[in-house]
């Protein structure tokens, strides 16, 4: 973990840490700015379904540049359409306009989808079987992310005349700076990143179970993780009538959560089979419904939040870690996009639903919502061998 041949590893991490703050910073404030710039209640929570939206929009596009120019190329690309974004979402504030927000946030999104590919940048930077300690690096640079986002959130709230401008500024200055640790980074040239002997259809890598239970366990965190997430905001801070300080707080603590658990991501891959990581998931994301459904003062969204963030990780590490077995040399950039498509549009999906939910539903229905979705992954674990 600390040889050279990990280099690559630790400036991926290093710029994972810095562009993704972008993230949480948005994940804090966005339906905060949504709630006060939006035509309809039932809108607030659109400007998170926009950043995910176009996450899973620019999934493809992405995962073609990288794969034609180079994983370093596409990301200097991708880190000065962060920039864009920033100064488009700075200057909406500034006109009051709604839709020019959710155009920004919609970039944002795009730039994060290729954020998402530094953990398989990371992944073949390394020998293979230290695939799952590079996925864990880049993972546990999202824990600088978690407590920077919304700390650049709340800084810059007051840092102009326009509320949350600053934010967004700061958050500029967070993309730059990846932008220069990412010229220490050499990819591995296109032409070297996909030989192969024969490369399937899409149809034949899908048809392997193992493909579809690591794509699912990936999705799987994502949807129960973002239709719960977007709603906190609204429903601690409007709903329950949580300070900004106590909602920021368990948000940084849900993120942190989110990527804690990389750090010893080694050690539970040595003692717990993948699937039962998986199984470890779900068993928390039943457990936070179940204080969520009982507690509803900000202790009992923190403990649902961290919970439901280490839910998360056993989850989507588990199937990150197990994607890479289930396809051959050469077929990375399309197992890698199918897979990133489909986990960003069921995201979507869920932020998108997530909106309307919070302004008709109580908190502990939202939560009993993903049972569903649980009893599926569940029912796979039980059949796919």
């Amino acid at each position: 973990m600390f040889s050279s041949k990990f280099k690559n590893a630790w400036l991926l991490t290093a710029i994972n840490a810095l562009a993704f703050s972008a993230t949480p910073m948005i994940l804090l404030i966005g339906s905060l700015v949504g709630a006060a710039l939006a035509p309809n209640a039932k809108l607030a929570t659109l400007p998170l379904a926009m950043v995910i939206v176009g996450a899973a929009a620019g999934v493809i596009p992405a995962t073609l540049l990288m794969k034609k120019f180079g994983r370093r190329t596409a990301l200097f690309l991708y880190m000065s359409l962060g920039i864009v974004s920033c100064l488009l979402a700075s200057h909406s504030l500034q006109l009051e306009s709604f839709i020019l927000f959710n155009g920004g946030c919609f970039l944002l999104g795009a730039t994060n989808a290729a954020l998402q590919q530094i953990r398989f940048a990371a992944m073949e930077s390394v020998p293979a079987d230290q695939s799952a300690t590079a996925a864990s690096m880049i993972m546990s640079g999202g824990i600088i992310a978690a407590i920077a986002g919304p700390e650049l959130a709340v800084i810059g709230r007051t840092l102009t005349a326009i509320e949350y401008q600053g934010s967004f500024y700061l958050v500029t200055i967070t993309l730059i700076a990846a932008g220069i640790i990412l010229f220490f980074y050499q990819s591995a040239p296109a032409a070297e990143t996909h030989k192969q002997t024969s490369i399937r259809p899409l149809i034949e890598i899908i048809k392997n179970p193992s493909f579809v239970l690591a794509v699912c366990s990936a999705a799987t965190a994502y949807l129960i993780m973002a239709f719960i997430m977007t709603g906190t905001p609204i429903s601690m801070h409007n709903h329950h009538g949580h300070s900004l300080l106590d909602t920021k707080w368990v948000l940084q603590s849900h993120i942190a959560a989110m990527f804690l658990p990389s750090l010893i991501a080694p050690l539970l891959f040595k003692w717990f089979s993948i699937r039962l990581l998986m199984t470890a998931g779900l068993a928390c994301f039943g457990l936070t419904i179940i204080i969520g459904s009982i507690d509803t003062s900000v202790m009992g969204f923190w403990f649902q939040l961290v919970i439901l963030g280490i839910g998360w990780n056993f989850m989507f590490l588990s199937g990150t870690a197990l994607l890479p077995s289930t396809y051959r040399q050469g077929e990375q950039y399309k197992a890698q996009a199918f897979n990133d498509g489909f986990v960003f549009s069921l995201q979507a999906i869920a932020a998108l639903t997530a909106g309307v939910a919070i302004s008709v539903l109580s908190w502990q229905e939202i939560l009993l919502l993903c049972i569903a979705p649980m009893a599926l992954m569940f029912i796979l674990l039980i059949k796919i061998k």
